[in-house]
């Protein structure tokens, strides 16, 4: 019978996992003050969320190795002392530069968070407690993403955006405290850290994030003038999606050649070996991708399109994020009594549901029951999903391979956010142009000689008073301005509604994975049975 541990630990992870998405959740709502206090545009105030994305993507797998050489425990509380000293900067920085610092030392602390929690889960719990300690992980993330909303719009708007970063303190104090619970685990002083593989997937994260994350700015196929430079005419970010995967191959074969000499390899691939543990991986990106361009499509709607505050944003995703958070917690309940197989192709379905849903039903108002019940039917979806491949690939391997799983869960949910946040943004705003073009050919009150004053090379959402303001330096009379409005507020929604739709084709395609992963209880599985599938 399987020793109970005490559940100490676990308030640790879920506080951990809560502190690294408090900080990235915070950082958005943090950019219009941090405009106004340090006195720089828009763009350098996001360098802070791009600078800790890249630092997490690109040495997570590196930061993996770190904790299997010096110990977990101890490297644990090292970086969340650093985590700690990030929130200093952020509150105490004179300039963004003390900022952006801030947030490459919390990105470079998470890159070790991350597998170190995978790992720590495996050393101190086992069975059904493990199974609900990587839930916690995966309701932890909707948790802090509701909070920091909720405590973050309030602080941002009544306090200011400083005191935001008092909570990622007192949270990285509790962690701190809270580890003296963990069992303690010995380091290898022999395992040696492979850095020409750190090298070689720290570029191809890095450049594959840019390339994605500026597909819309840059240019899809073309350079656009905000691009910093061009390549024979072409963007650089679908160049940099070229390098990324170039390199990325270059990784996979310089780690076999490794594996295959006896070396120890920065990460080890035998995790990845069996049908199995692909699958969850390959489901674990679409639902985070998918994750992601919702998260991005409805608050870039709702504060964009219809001028809301971040704070109306949060109320707006309540029902999606607290259905999340409470699924991710309770799915664990279902393990003994439905395969892995089943419960994922059953999410993947209510996914599938939600999204052809709210594109019949979506409208410019998201407060609408039909609106509301689709996004909480796809947050059901959701939540099961990421707890159960992440329970997955945690079960199927050794508990001397958790910080390698850990290290592969954080690279694929970074890269699959960046992937589902940027390519949706470039479908939409594509599929927004073309259909405004055409659109404004079709309407005769519409003449050639205003649809030549207005750049619709460059179009993107915007809300109807902006559009107003835009048109008022052309020659548009009033009825020619809302009849441009009405063309707008048309195309935008019959845009969103395909995004929505595109998505349900990816969701229904994810039953592909979903049916490689394993068709057998925790309880059945027999032990030539682990890893495969049957």
């Amino acid at each position: 019978m399987t020793d109970r541990r005490s559940w100490m630990p676990l308030i640790c992870f879920f506080c951990a996992q809560v502190l690294m998405s408090f900080n990235v959740a915070a950082l958005p709502i943090s950019l219009g003050g941090m405009v106004e206090d340090f006195g720089v545009p828009p763009t350098v105030a996001s360098s802070t969320i791009v600078v800790y994305g890249l630092a997490v993507a690109a040495l997570v797998m590196t930061g993996a190795k770190l904790g299997q050489r010096i110990g977990w425990v101890i490297l644990f509380r090292v970086v969340v002392v650093v985590f700690a000293g990030s929130s200093v900067l952020m509150l105490i920085g004179p300039t963004v530069t003390f900022a952006i610092l801030g947030q490459v030392l919390a990105g470079a602390a998470a890159a070790i968070i991350v597998p170190a929690l995978v790992a720590l889960i495996a050393e101190n719990y086992s069975g059904a407690q493990q199974a609900t300690a990587v839930g916690s992980l995966g309701s932890a993330r909707a948790f802090s993403g509701m909070t920091a909303f909720l405590i973050g719009g309030a602080l941002g708007t009544f306090v200011g955006w400083r005191p935001i970063f008092f909570v990622t303190l007192g949270l990285a104090v509790l962690v701190f405290v809270f580890s003296f619970w963990l069992r303690r685990d010995r380091g290898n002083p022999e395992i040696r850290i492979d850095l020409v593989a750190s090298v070689l997937i720290g570029a191809a994260i890095i450049f594959l994030t840019l390339g994605f994350n500026n597909l819309n700015g840059w240019g899809i196929i073309w350079a656009e003038p905000s691009a910093p430079f061009a390549v024979a005419g072409v963007s650089p970010a679908p160049v940099f999606v070229v390098l990324g995967v170039v390199l990325g191959q270059a990784f996979f074969i310089w780690t076999k050649r490794r594996t295959k000499q006896g070396k120890v390899p920065l990460v080890d691939l035998s995790v990845l070996k069996h049908p199995t543990e692909r699958a969850a991986v390959y489901a674990m990106f679409i639902i985070v991708a998918m994750e992601a361009a919702v998260n991005f499509t409805v608050p870039t709607y709702i504060q964009v399109v219809q001028g809301r505050t971040p704070f109306d944003t949060s109320l707006a995703m309540l029902p999606f994020n607290l259905t999340v958070f409470v699924t991710a917690t309770l799915i664990v309940r279902f393990y003994t009594r439905f395969s892995p197989r089943v419960i994922a192709l059953t999410a993947f379905g209510l996914t599938t549901i939600a999204l052809l849903w709210l594109s019949l039903v979506v409208t410019n108002n998201w407060e609408t029951l039909p609106t509301i019940l689709g996004l909480i039917v796809f947050g059901i979806g959701q939540g099961a999903l990421v707890t159960l491949v992440f329970n997955v690939l945690v079960t199927a391997a050794p508990k001397e391979l958790a910080g390698d799983v850990g290290s592969i869960r954080g690279t694929t949910q970074n890269l699959a956010s960046a992937v589902g946040t940027a390519v949706m943004g470039a479908v939409l705003v594509t599929a927004l142009g073309f259909g405004i073009t055409n659109a404004a050919a079709e309407h005769p009150e519409l003449p050639d000689e205003l649809v030549q004053q207005v750049d619709l090379d460059n179009v993107n959402f915007i809300s109807n008073d902006d559009l107003r303001q835009l048109l008022e330096g052309t020659d548009a009379d009033e009825a020619q301005v809302e009849a441009a409005v009405e063309l707008n507020e048309q195309e935008r929604l019959r845009t969103l509604k395909l995004g929505f739709l595109i998505l349900a084709g990816i969701s229904a395609l994810a039953a592909l994975p979903a049916s490689r992963l394993p068709g057998y209880r925790p309880h059945e599985i027999p032990a030539e049975a682990v890893g495969s599938a049957d």
